[in-house]
């Protein structure tokens, strides 16, 4: 064996709410985990300015100053908490092999999988401007839209997901535009039901959104293209809502894990076991329903005791 590829007990592939719950599990264990940040250290909360919902933070906490706290406390119980992604695995003998920045080979007794999903965002310039400032786009209705009681608000997509959140917004929110890029829905009939049968909430359908407006650190509106008629034009909001999918981060993983037909980690039920025998999943790589802090972190310690357990059976 080539002195260039390190032995590793537990691997944490990410670094958002479920790794570092992994991570803090697994060191007091005497896992001595090493914990990989990936390409977004701290993951998708390090784009949440505000954090209001997650037990234990009376005042509220940012997104990033959560994730440093994670951090640290992982570290106190000896975590290794390393830059770098993984790039490549070969799952397919007793040994798990995992390669970082296609480079360092590691070979590991249990690997827990925390490497999350992105949000899919239009992409326009000023959309990803706002999400940056933290002034009025998000890609989560049920983190975010407590900011924006008694407002009016825009929420881009055509899905479950996005009815749901339509809906969910309307129960706060003074209006609710929805900006449908199709002629039809993409979601169920009766989710569809649910947001046309609800008096605030204005659906467009066949319309486009061209550019988010603000000040340049808060959004006052949102310019929209109906693509029907040509006709552009202005609709006020302090919040813009985008709910286009999601995009789990499991690619490296295909060959050898089993995924649904959108990408997500398939599950043993009840447990955080994948297909592959030491080898486990936590956070949103494998929750396309869920999607908060609080529940990747519980998986996170659910993967770190399936690891331990695994691990025990062994000996």
């Amino acid at each position: 064996m080539s002195d260039t590829i390190e032995k590793i007990k537990c691997l944490i592939i990410g670094s958002g709410p479920a790794g570092y719950t992994a991570a803090i599990y697994a060191a007091r264990a005497n896992m001595n985990p090493v914990l990989y940040q990936g390409t977004q250290p701290g993951g998708q909360l390090t784009t949440t300015n505000e954090v209001e919902n997650f037990p234990g933070n009376p005042e509220g906490i940012t997104g990033p100053e959560m994730m440093v706290g994670l951090e640290e406390q992982a570290k106190r119980f000896g975590t290794d908490v390393r830059d770098g992604w993984a790039t490549k695995v070969d799952f397919s003998g007793g040994i798990h092999k995992v390669w970082i920045n296609d480079t360092k080979e590691l070979h590991c007794e249990t690997v827990i999988i925390s490497t999350g999903a992105t949000a899919k965002y239009l992409g326009i310039d000023s959309e990803q401007h706002y999400l940056k400032t933290g002034g009025g786009v998000s890609a989560c209705a049920i983190c975010d839209g407590f900011f924006y009681r008694n407002q009016e608000v825009v929420i881009v997509g055509a899905g479950d997901s996005a009815c749901e959140e339509a809906h969910y917004l309307s129960k706060m929110c003074k209006k609710v535009t929805m900006l449908v890029r199709s002629e039809q829905f993409r979601a169920s009939k009766i989710m569809e039901a649910r947001v046309r049968k609800t008096e605030n909430i204005t659906i467009l359908m066949n319309h486009d959104t061209v550019e988010v407006l603000g000040d340049g650190q808060v959004v006052t509106a949102v310019k929209a293209k109906n693509k029907t008629t040509g006709d552009i034009f202005d609709i006020p909001a302090t919040g813009f809502f985008v709910a286009i999918g999601h995009k789990p981060n499991t690619d490296i993983f295909k060959d050898y894990i089993t995924l649904d037909e959108t990408g997500y980690i398939v599950n043993i039920p009840g447990t955080a076991k994948t297909n592959v025998a030491g080898v486990f999943v936590s956070g949103d790589a494998a929750d396309h329903v869920y999607r908060q802090a609080i529940t990747a972190a519980g998986t996170g310690c659910m993967a770190a005791l399936d690891a331990e357990r695994y691990l025990a059976a062994k000996e």
